[in-house]
This record gives C-alpha cells, sequence and structure tokens, in this order.
C-alpha cells in the first residue's frame, strides 16, 4: 500500500517481534503475549514509533526547501526528541515548543530524560506553560512564525506527527511488516495492543490491518484522558489515510476501539497500577516500559488478561512504542525501584 510514497530510512528496518513467555506464563499461561520492538528500531536518539511516521513526512520537508522542523509536546515529549534527532540527521535545525502538559513535580524534570537529549542535539527548545490537549496549539504556530520572522524556513510537524497528511503512513507500513512476520511465524495475531493519545499509530494500525479485515482486532490504549477526542481524531487521521493509500473500504466510528479504562488519574501521571505493570514487565522480561504511554498500555493488556477478555489460545501483540527515557522525569516515583 505505501509503494508510491517515497520513505526517508531513519530506521534499522523491521523490528523484531518478541515472545513474552515469562509475563505469559505469570498471567496464567492461557493466553501468548508477544511484543513488536519499536522501541529498538533505530540508532537515533533511542528510537521509538515517532520514526515510522517521520520517515514518509521528511522527504516532504526536504522538497518544500524548508531549513527547520519546528514541532511540539509536552516536556518529556518522546515526538520533539525524534524530531530533534531527525533534524540532526538530515541536516535541519529543529525548534521544540515543550508545554506543561503533565502536572509533575520531581525536581528535575524538565532537565532529564527526552528534553535533556534534545538539547543535547542541538534543538532550540521553548518552553511554554500550558496545559495538555491533542489538538493544533497556539504556542506552536507562533513558533512557526517565529522562525519565519527570524529569516528560517520552517517545516511544521504537528504533536506525534498525528495530523500532518502523512502522519499515519508508518503505521500502515508496520501492519505490513507484521503480516511479513507473521508469515514466518506461521500464525497470525489475534489481537494487537496499542496505546492512543494524538492517534496517528493507532489510525495507521486501523488502516493497514483493514486490508485483511482485522481493524477492529487493533485494541487501543487511551493514555490522554480525553477519550472522545483522541477517538474522533484516530478516525480522522484513519479515514484521510485509508484514502491516500486507497484502501478501499469505508472506516466508520466501530471499527475504531479503544480502551478508556486505564488513562487514570490524567495524561502523564502514572496510577499505582501503571507503575506496577511497568516493574511486573522489567522484573520478568527485561522490557522497561514508561509512565506515559507504554506502562499504561501495558497495564491494560496485563489487566485484560487477568479479567478474560481474550479467548483461551489468543496470540497477542504488545506494540512497545517506545518512551523509556521519560523515565529519568519520574526518578523520584522509581526511587526504590
Amino acid at each position: 500500500m505505501l509503494k508510491k510514497f517515497e520513505r526517508y530510512p531513519l530506521t534499522f528496518g523491521p523490528t523484531p517481534i518478541e515472545k513474552l513467555s515469562r509475563l505469559s506464563e505469570h498471567l496464567g499461561g492461557k493466553v501468548e503475549l508477544y511484543a513488536k520492538r519499536d522501541d529498538c528500531n533505530s540508532g537515533l536518539a533511542f528510537g521509538g514509533n515517532k520514526l515510522r511516521k517521520l520517515e514518509y513526512i521528511i522527504p516532504d520537508a526536504i522538497a518544500s526547501g524548508a531549513d527547520t522542523l519546528v514541532s511540539i509536546g509536552g516536556v518529556q515529549s518522546n515526538h520533539t526528541r525524534m524530531v530533534a534527532a531527525t533534524a540532526a540527521k538530515i541536516g535541519f535545525k529543529c525548534r521544540l515548543v515543550q508545554e506543561s502538559w503533565v502536572p509533575h513535580e520531581d525536581a528535575v524534570y524538565d532537565r532529564v530524560g527526552n528534553i535533556l537529549l534534545s538539547r543535547i542535539m542541538g534543538a532550540d527548545v521553548e518552553m511554554v506553560d500550558e496545559g495538555f490537549d491533542i489538538g493544533i496549539r497556539e504556542s506552536w504556530e507562533n513558533a512557526i512564525e517565529d522562525v519565519k520572522a527570524k529569516g528560517g524556513k520552517p517545516y511544521a510537524i504537528p504533536a506525534g506527527a498525528s495530523v500532518h497528511k502523512y502522519g499515519g503512513l508508518g503505521y500502515v507500513g508496520f501492519a505490513e511488516e507484521v503480516r511479513a512476520q507473521e508469515a514466518e511465524l506461521g500464525f497470525k495475531f489475534d489481537y494487537i495492543i496499542v496505546c492512543t493519545v494524538t492517534g496517528s499509530t493507532h489510525a495507521g494500525m486501523l488502516v493497514g490491518f483493514a486490508s485483511d479485515g482485522r481493524q477492529r482486532n487493533v485494541i487501543g490504549i487511551d493514555a490522554s484522558a480525553t477519550p472522545t477526542q483522541t477517538k474522533a481524531q484516530v478516525l480522522e487521521i484513519a479515514r484521510r489515510t485509508a484514502d491516500l493509500v486507497e484502501l478501499g473500504k469505508d472506516l466508520t466510528e466501530a471499527d475504531v476501539i479503544l480502551n478508556e479504562d486505564y488513562a487514570y488519574p490524567i495524561y502523564g501521571v502514572p496510577s499505582e497500577e501503571t507503575k506496577q505493570a511497568i516493574r511486573l514487565c522489567a522484573r520478568l522480561e527485561g522490557m522497561i516500559t514508561d509512565p506515559v504511554y507504554e506502562g499504561k498500555s501495558m497495564q491494560g493488556m496485563i489487566d485484560l488478561v487477568g479479567k478474560g477478555f481474550f479467548p483461551e489460545g489468543s496470540k497477542v501483540l504488545y506494540a512497545h512504542l517506545g518512551g523509556a527515557p521519560a523515565l529519568n522525569g519520574y526518578a523520584y516515583t522509581f526511587r526504590n525501584g
């Protein structure tokens, strides 16, 4: 579905699928859990899901004649880290807006983890005291205009690269990659678990798996705590992406499966259950998840297994999208492990 789109290689190639044998056994052994390790997808600043998206966005940025990538996220945004890394890789400048999306009081929250890496990579980082929202932000639009006013040529990349016209393509590719790996494994996954916030990762998967009728097997675990807005954005991105790739199927609201049970208390703040899921996965599999995204989708998957949501014998694929650097901003939370 992606052959007609230009791709700028930022990743190593297909990411491995790993069986989570100890976690599966710990949860009763009736469901087989696997992880697709998109957290290990690149040598660029610890990688992660945003690079799949950026691979299809960067050719357009280069063709536009721009010299500066301009994006936005929270203080510990994985996305802005990846934009900074990509800008360094392609020789662009980088302007980042970091908003106060998480009411977090760790003393070093704005000096470690993702934002530290972005600064090391030379990004021009602007701190803005504004709360969380997945929509288009005025501070980002102001940054774009400021780059222009100073003689630069900005290329705008929205939060999570999600509402960019090509934002969903990378995870269409994820689905195609999984299908090829399924052929080698000799089975198909019954469910795919993905964390959902700004929406294009989930939307791209939805489109990619719709080509063989599995779009409703993609289970989004909401981490935004704004599920109505998030679900609408997933559908909007999915429909636009489906048109781009000429899917030939209509996607409806019923195709967007979004579980709202694990985003509490709010975006970016881990519940006690999220913290326990992070510890459990780390201690059984040595696989590190984060408090904002993957910890919440891991909590969701663990809880759904425990509740019997997945029929016995199901093979469940957990999409590990990266994000571990953000753990540095939660050092007090995990000071004793």
